[in-house]
């Protein structure tokens, strides 16, 4: 009879196109039939998936909904949830209710009383969650966390971060959810780069100043500038302040109306030293007052599913959950004052760029000014730009309901 820690875990992929087909490739082509089952997976248009005809020949069920593949008698010890943004938090409390581990794709989800009711859930089930920020499983920010920890660098002053991403009418097209508030049932989504593609980079802000291994610095207020080049709900383009409950500053820009990419990097201020990454080396490099350096590697090396094969791992060896829901909470809860913040504002039809061929948009000099204010720390209307706009500043100490901060008298009564 197979030990635990040698038998195969039981997996289901809820999830097979975008981010879900990057796992079901690692899970049917890294993983042997020794490590994993793939007992199924879930989609309500799995034909849509690169992978379909080879699930067919494996025979691998299909499955429309979670429920389908509980209720029919079946189980798993790992859920994989890679399902668009406002699915994560209700697919994964079902897992959990169902006797299932967790791996939850970032970001938690929409707002932070989706982030607490998977934390209840968690904790009724008694299973684990991990969510899937790789930056957060990877050697060099573990390893740069263990010495911030320490105090190696004295208290933080100001942490910031950057990244462009240039994306097109495509990245726009290519779901009914993407650049969207809300979908067609009234469901959050909150869609865009601080809530999907750079969400990575604004949970490392607050990940690395976390008091322990496995948590984050909370967030207590927020001031965000949101803008549009695309004719989307939401915004494609953020600079926002923020700080903790210790009085830490961080900085935030992001952008898809970019003409060239680059990022993400990073400047993390100490007392005592400066930890930067990705402007000049794919390094991580602390350099203190005497010239002395420190380098962690790059958080970009390792195998981009690390957090995939670290679940797998977990179930076979019970180990400290290095990112669960706890530590991801303060992402959302930010992100939830960010949209609180500020109205967006489109830009001026005379600073858009098109790209025909590429069917791209982007804003002439705003990867420019962005990083201006990146190097002074400062907001775009501090920076007197002339499309920039002055936004209100949201306090997150007792935030607890997106939208309005409070949940309301009847909590069955849904928030507008």
């Amino acid at each position: 009879m197979k030990s635990k820690k040698n038998k195969a875990v039981s997996v289901v992929l809820v999830g097979t196109s975008g981010m879900g087909l990057y796992y079901l490739k690692t899970l049917l082509e890294e993983f042997s039939p020794e490590s994993i089952e793939l007992r199924a997976v879930v989609d309500p248009f799995p034909e849509r998936s690169e992978r379909y005809m080879k699930l067919n020949d494996l025979g691998i069920p299909i499955f429309p909904s979670l429920n389908d593949f509980y209720v029919g008698g079946h189980s798993a010890e790992l859920v994989i949830i890679s399902s668009p943004i406002h699915y994560h938090v209700p697919q994964s409390c079902e897992a959990l209710s169902r006797g299932s581990y967790v791996l939850c794709e970032k970001p938690i989800g929409a707002t932070i009383q989706d982030a607490e009711r998977l934390i209840q859930a968690k904790d009724a089930a008694r299973r684990w969650v991990m969510v899937g920020y790789q930056w957060s499983y990877s050697a060099a920010i573990q390893d740069m966390k263990k010495d911030i920890l320490k105090g190696k660098f004295g208290k933080p002053v100001q942490l910031k971060t950057l990244c462009f991403w240039p994306r097109g009418e495509d990245y726009y097209r290519r779901s009914s959810w993407a650049g969207r508030i809300k979908d067609e049932a009234g469901n959050w989504i909150l869609d865009s780069p601080a809530n999907n593609a750079m969400a990575h980079f604004l949970h490392n802000l607050f990940y690395v100043l976390g008091k322990g291994t496995e948590t984050s610095a909370q967030p207590a207020k927020v001031t965000a500038e949101l803008y549009r080049a695309y004719s989307i709900e939401n915004f494609d383009s953020i600079a926002c302040r923020v700080f903790t409950e210790e009085g830490t500053e961080l900085l935030f820009y992001a952008c898809h109306a970019v003409e060239q990419k680059w990022g993400p990097l990073f400047s993390l201020e100490f007392e005592q030293a400066e930890i930067t990454f990705g402007e000049k080396l794919d390094d991580i490099v602390a350099r203190d007052r005497q010239g002395r350096e420190k380098h962690y590697g790059s958080p970009e090396a390792g195998h981009h599913f690390h957090k995939l094969y670290e679940a797998v791992e977990s179930l076979r060896e019970p180990r400290p959950i290095l990112c669960g829901p706890e530590a991801a909470r303060s992402q959302t809860l930010c992100m939830n004052g960010i949209q609180e913040s500020a109205e967006i504002k489109t830009f001026p039809e005379s600073m858009v760029q098109r790209e025909e061929q590429e069917e791209r948009r982007w804003v002439k000099g705003l990867g420019e000014a962005f990083y201006d204010c990146y190097k002074k720390g400062i907001l775009p209307h501090e920076g007197k730009y002339s499309w920039a706009s002055r936004s209100r500043t949201v306090d997150l100490r007792n935030y607890r309901f997106f939208p309005g901060g409070k949940p309301p008298e009847n909590p069955d009564e849904p928030r507008p």
